[in-house]
């Protein structure tokens, strides 16, 4: 169906800073438009002190019916909203708010499951498997979930900020006990290696992992979406690991996603 622009246009803004490397506003105006929706997702670039009046100015705006929140928003974005979800619970941040009937926004993350459902339709199943996870912010908490919730045998989290990764490993132990501790770079022995950070975004990233310690057989995947390709990815098909890029775990939770936003109960 053809998208629309006009008078009518119910406005999804996307923030996030830097914004210019999200792929997501043309195919979620596309997917909402086949679905009959007059709607379009705008990227907005707002920096982290400018968070606050954005939200402010976004809850005035009556055809703002949901934001999309990515990098690095997604913990502060909890603060805005007045219901959550309990992935968003959970991972203690949000990545998608909807504007509800009676006023109030409801937050979910949808990060995890979008992450693990590109994971599996490239045809890696984690369960019972041994996985390294580097990040654990704003989406990497939630993949860090979903990972364990689907069954993974364990899961080391490596992250450079020890008092985060620490904290979402003691919640995660409880959840799942005997399934979650410290890890590190170096992707020695596990089947699953998942980069949740923007390392790799920018010219000049060093590896979220030894990627020269990577074999055949082990799976590699990226929550970055630009590069395509990052540098990880690109080492590890040179050493004959099947991939995952960041665009794949967006177009599997891209449904999930227009699904929250056009929900029944949105304010029309």
């Amino acid at each position: 169906m053809e998208m629309r622009i006009d008078g009518e246009t119910r406005i999804f803004p996307i923030v996030g800073d830097p914004i210019a490397q999200v792929k997501s506003p043309a195919l979620l105006s596309r997917i909402m438009a086949n679905r009959g929706f007059n709607g379009l997702v705008v990227p907005i670039h707002v920096s982290a002190d400018g968070l606050a009046d954005f939200m402010t100015c976004a809850r005035r705006l009556h055809n703002v019916e949901g934001i999309i929140v990515t990098v690095p928003h997604k913990p502060a974005a909890l603060e805005f909203c007045d219901r959550l979800s309990d992935s968003a619970r959970f991972a203690g941040s949000v990545n998608v708010m909807r504007r509800r009937d009676d006023g109030s926004w409801a937050g979910d993350n949808t990060d995890g499951r979008g992450y693990m459902d590109g994971v599996r339709a490239c045809g890696f199943d984690i369960a019972g498997k041994r996985a390294l996870l580097v990040g654990v912010g704003g989406a990497g908490s939630a993949i860090a979930y979903e990972i364990l919730n689907r069954e993974a045998n364990w899961l080391s989290i490596h992250d450079a900020n020890i008092e985060r990764r620490d904290a979402v490993i003691a919640r995660l132990s409880e959840a799942f006990p005997g399934k979650v501790g410290a890890g590190n770079a170096d992707p020695t022995g596990f089947d699953f290696i998942g980069n949740a950070t923007p390392v790799g975004m920018r010219e000049g990233d060093p590896l979220p992992v030894e990627a020269g310690k990577l074999v055949s057989g082990q799976f590699v995947a990226d929550a970055i979406t630009k590069p395509e390709v990052t540098p990880l990815l690109q080492e590890a098909r040179e050493r004959g690991c099947n991939t995952m890029p960041g665009l794949g775990m967006f177009n599997a939770q891209a449904e999930i996603l227009v699904d929250i936003l056009l929900a029944a109960d949105v304010a029309k």
